[in-house]
């Protein structure tokens, strides 16, 4: 299988097959049972039958949809198979060394995996595993194991064997990129990598470059007191070449003329359960034969091996007992880093100069998406259990570790950074979001953005107190910063333009961080706050008080910075957070509807005061309004109002914005459907005559949905009817009367949608309808019917 496509659309792969591996010893029998073995293709886990084996989809992404339902990312999959199949599945095979067939453990896997689409979470995938024994015997001295096989290249370096240059290690850590400048603290990651040895820099598309390094970082095993063991392998069909390192006092004589591939389950067990920690690939032909903890590589293929084959690793733990029943958690991430390769000439340096090569490798993104991985997992700071306990913490004075137990926000320091390291060891999987679209929410029933359509005109109107007033789940503080509003005219995410956005007015302080050393020398711009208010920046620095209306932070940009003497930070410039257009209806055409009321005293509904709030429940001060005008009244536009945040400097968080494809609101730019009612508005329909050549998708009026695009095109075309009553019954005829299609109606009327209806131009009979004049009738739930004709001219 092929799999980590990574970054998304580069056609670089990072991940030829993973699985999960378990060894235990039932009764008197030592049985291993895996997910894939890459050497003989073995599967020895298997899925139920369909449709009770099939994987699970959920999302969050979409609060309307069925898969929303105990959804925890915007991608999970779940999964559950077994290791009990013994004959007649898929891949099994006999065991290389003894030529027994699949001895199962009896164990049933659940695996679940999580995806986030935003920036500081594209790079990983978190697994969460529950190991159940479904057996009748405890399992004893049980080993659970990782298993990558990465084959590094892209899909055309597949047929160049770009697989057979792969090299790996592991980093126990990393540096700390989010500790204050000057700190110097390590990051604990304990991540086993792999890449390709050189990225093939000098390797043009479609061969290469593939410059970026995937990991394995275990986030959760079922004890904290576990032995950890790390073994790589070179796997090829000449013994000679089949290698992997082993310690003096851990040698094993695998049995098969090999010293790499762990072949049958009697070596697969004694990889998952040696404790070795093997030194990192490239360092192969540098061991040396007094070396007293490792075995000494024969020599004539040591260079070789150093830069790299065919590399397999296994990041493996335990022991502990499974008792019949009982259930063990397991929870990793599987990440990518970007940058890992960026000296073309960087492989020139191995075999002999292994530490150089090293040197040039950049592990920097690799440790910032493992960092997030284990926050996202156990968000540092929460306290999910309610205990009281919010895990790990450091502070740091003048950007030098003092005590981590010390108080958070301990006034008695003049400079007092407070950074959580680590949650409460409850996992919680959450993650930096951004404020909740108006979309995803609703009050009695009614959505929180609505529209309301007229001829050529949709006015937009939205509520903004879940968006202004709700703490994000990671930093804890409300990190609202603005709305952006997008239309399209299909449901794709590129085709949404936007049309008008608002944000407060507040300005980012980078400071001149001295402590900070970066490839220039010792000193650097930072970001270390989050932004401040105009205001607030007048009372810090304004020669007269807060009220100095004439000095601007847009006075102090970089080249020009501000000198405040007396403050622990005392070189700064000003920008601002996004473009600062705050004032409602003067620089953004986004208006308040309300525009004198004032804000809540409570924002309690049992308790506030009945002016308060609208008929439909909404609070009137978070109401807002936008016209679109100008509209074409004949064709269907998605509108969409995002929510964004400032993000987080401290973390290194970018403004996060809610998917502008997140529930958007439909309407064509037509009568109301009270207006149709209250009007006595006529039925009428287009495009009339339809030519089969008329070429309506590039108009707008075919094809605007995914479903849509995906049929063949004499399943894609529409007619289209409007100012219909809610509730009715359409019919088409031929000249001679026969019954073509009969669409039957009952649309809620406070639906925008509830006076338009399409036909698809295909008959009762599911075939498409043949040129010539047509009728139509459109009968009313009362009983008054409307007639038109219609002309097809195919």
């Amino acid at each position: 299988m092929k799999a980590c496509e990574f970054p998304k659309g580069s056609d670089t792969r990072y991940l030829y097959a993973g699985a999960f591996w378990i060894g235990a010893v039932s009764g008197r029998d030592t049985a291993v049972s895996v997910g894939a073995d890459g050497y003989y293709l073995q599967h020895e886990m298997f899925p139920d039958q369909a449709p009770l084996g099939n994987i699970v989809r959920r999302s969050i992404i979409d609060p309307s949809k069925p898969e929303y339902e105990d959804a925890i990312s915007e991608e999970d999959l779940v999964a559950v198979y077994f290791d009990t199949c013994v004959r007649d599945c898929p891949g099994l095979g006999r065991d290389a060394v003894d030529g027994r067939g699949h001895r199962p453990l009896y164990v049933e896997v659940t695996q679940r995996s999580f995806a986030w689409s935003y920036a500081y979470a594209r790079n990983f995938v978190l697994f969460d595993y529950a190991i159940k024994n479904i057996g009748r015997s405890r399992l004893k001295r049980v080993y659970m194991g990782i298993y990558v096989d990465a084959d590094v290249e892209t899909s055309a370096g597949e047929l160049a064997s770009g697989f057979a240059d792969d090299i790996c290690g592991f980093r126990r850590s990393l540096p700390a990129w989010y500790a204050p400048s000057g700190a110097g603290w390590e990051d604990t990651v304990n991540v086993a990598w792999i890449a390709d040895n050189d990225g093939d820099l000098n390797s043009p598309p479609p061969m290469g470059p593939v410059p970026n390094v995937t990991g394995t970082r275990i986030v959760r095993t079922p004890s904290d007191s576990l032995q950890v063991s790390f073994n790589w392998w070179i796997s090829s069909g000449d013994s000679r070449l089949d290698f992997g390192p082993q310690g003096r006092s851990t040698y094993r004589d695998l049995g098969t003329g090999a010293i790499g591939t762990p072949q049958g389950d009697r070596n697969k067990y004694y990889f998952l359960r040696n404790n070795e920690f093997d030194y990192d690939q490239i360092f192969t032909a540098s061991i040396q034969p007094t070396d007293t903890q490792w075995m000494y590589p024969p020599q004539n293929d040591a260079g070789t091996w150093s830069r790299g084959l065919d590399t397999r690793y296994l990041l493996s733990f335990g022991p502990f007992d499974i008792e019949p029943g009982q259930t063990l958690p397991l929870s990793l991430a599987y990440v990518g880093g970007l940058g890992f390769h960026t000296n073309r000439d960087n492989l020139s340096n191995l075999p002999n100069n292994p530490g150089a090569f090293y040197n040039n490798l950049d592990f920097t993104n690799l440790g910032y998406n493992c960092t997030w991985a284990s926050w996202i997992y156990d968000t540092p700071g929460y306290d999910s259990d309610s205990d009281g306990y919010t895990g790990k913490f450091q502070v740091y004075t003048a950007g030098i570790k003092v005590d981590s137990t010390v108080t958070p926000w301990d006034t008695t320091y003049l400079v007092n950074d407070t950074v959580w390291t680590s949650g409460d060891g409850v996992p919680d999987f959450k993650g930096a979001s951004p404020p909740p679209a108006p979309s995803s929410w609703s009050e009695n029933g009614v959505s929180a953005l609505r529209l309301y359509p007229s001829v050529g005109k949709i006015l937009v109107r939205f509520n903004g107190l879940k968006s202004e007033t709700t703490p994000d789940a990671f930093s804890k503080t409300v990190d609202f910063e603005g709305y952006r509003i997008y239309y399209s005219r299909d449901d794709r995410a590129s085709s949404y333009s936007l049309l008008e956005s608002f944000d407060r007015e507040d300005f980012n302080k980078y400071v001149w961080d001295t402590l900070k050393i970066t490839a220039a020398g010792r000193g650097a711009w930072v970001l270390k706050d989050i932004p401040y208010t105009l205001r607030e920046l007048r009372c810090y620095y304004a020669p007269d008080s807060c009220n100095d209306s004439t000095w601007s932070p847009l006075s102090y940009p970089r080249g020009n910075p501000f000198h405040a003497p007396g403050f622990p930070d005392s070189i700064m410039y000003f920008e601002p957070q996004d473009y600062n257009r705050s004032e409602l209806g003067v620089t953004t055409r986004i208006v308040r509807r309300f525009p004198d009321q004032l804000r809540p005293a409570t924002l309690n509904k049992d308790s506030c005061l009945a002016t308060d709030t609208t008929e439909d429940g909404f609070f009137k001060y978070y109401e807002y309004e936008y016209e679109l005008a100008d509209l074409l009244p004949t064709v269907l536009y998605y509108v969409s109002v995002t929510a964004f945040d400032f993000g987080s400097p401290t973390s290194g968080l970018p403004a996060l914005e809610s998917p502008r494809t997140l529930q958007p609101r439909l309407a064509y730019a037509l009568a109301s459907p009270g207006s149709v009612a209250s009007d006595n508005l006529k039925v009428a329909i287009y495009p009339n005559p339809y030519r089969i050549d008329g070429n309506y998708a590039a108009d707008g009026y075919e094809g605007t949905t995914q479903y849509d695009r995906s049929q063949q095109p004499d399943r894609n075309r529409r007619i289209h009817f409007y100012n219909l009553p809610p509730r009715c019954t359409i019919r088409i005829f031929t000249l001679d009367g026969d019954l073509v299609r009969e669409i039957v109606r009952n649309v809620p009327p406070a639906d925008n949608l509830s006076t338009h209806e399409t036909w698809d131009l295909i008959t009762r009979n599911t075939q498409l309808a043949v040129s010539g004049l047509y009728y139509w009738t459109v009968e009313g739930a009362d009983g008054s019917i409307q007639i038109g004709k219609l002309v097809l001219i195919m």
